[in-house]
């Protein structure tokens, strides 16, 4: 496939619209109305690559890109791989592993991950993201509150609401850093890969991307942007 053909399937409009979630601090910052952080630098890597012109449409939660995902709004996004997505989209090869964990309070009632997952206990969760989407399938005991999005479940929990709230570790970082009563688990519920997605309609062009994307990871692209917006704990993704 050429750059032209993969243009045709990928950004018909000649446009390459590109949903990005605001709710994820790992791999995006805001400030002043301007995106940077990794996932940008890479949609504008491969817009350049297209040789097309980029739209940001920014979204408050991962859940929210994927229902706007159905509805022909974007044609590039950034997500957590997880199977129950894959009937809206199709994803590439992961590009950087990141932890999801819990925020608690220090004088509450959940000291451990196994205390989080007790009966009666309440955890709060962006709706639609990936540790909602792992937590609705392993949490046993514990009943799961769900907010309209990421930054909404961090007002709820500091409104006294649940017993923990989860959250990928640096946008919980980012959120209680000023909250001296609150503290975030050393341990990890898990690692979530985050990795480029289309929708299921421009599948054909997951190779191309892939491609793309192995490029950025050997030559350092990737590594390069999480160093550059302070996120250098992150781990870049296996090289292809």
């Amino acid at each position: 496939m050429n750059i032209g053909e993969m243009r045709s399937i990928l950004a018909p409009s000649g446009v390459l619209r590109v949903a990005i979630n605001l709710g994820n601090k790992a791999l995006v910052q805001e400030t002043d109305g301007t995106v940077g952080g990794v996932s940008p630098t890479l949609a504008v890597g491969l817009a350049n690559h297209l040789d097309l012109p980029i739209e940001f449409i920014t979204f408050r939660g991962a859940g929210k890109v994927v229902d706007a995902g159905k509805d022909d709004i974007w044609d590039l996004a950034f997500l957590a791989i997880d199977p129950a997505r894959m009937d809206v989209v199709t994803f590439t090869k992961p590009y950087v592993l990141i932890e999801s964990t819990f925020a608690v309070r220090k004088d509450g009632p959940v000291s451990s991950l196994a205390d989080a997952d007790q009966p009666g206990r309440t955890i709060l969760v962006g709706k639609g993201s990936a540790y909602d989407l792992y937590l609705t399938k392993t949490a046993r005991h514990a009943t799961i509150l769900r907010a309209e999005n990421p930054g909404a479940s961090f007002q709820r929990f500091l409104q006294g609401e649940a017993d923990s709230v989860a959250g990928v570790r640096q946008s919980l970082e980012s959120a209680f850093a000023s909250h001296p009563g609150i503290t975030i688990f050393n341990d990890s519920i898990g690692t979530i890969e985050q990795a480029m997605a289309v929708p299921v309609a421009k599948a054909g062009v997951i190779g191309q991307i892939n491609a793309f994307l192995d490029a950025a990871i050997n030559d350092g692209t990737v590594r390069a942007a999480l160093d550059a917006s302070g996120k250098a704990n992150l781990m870049v993704a296996p090289r292809g």
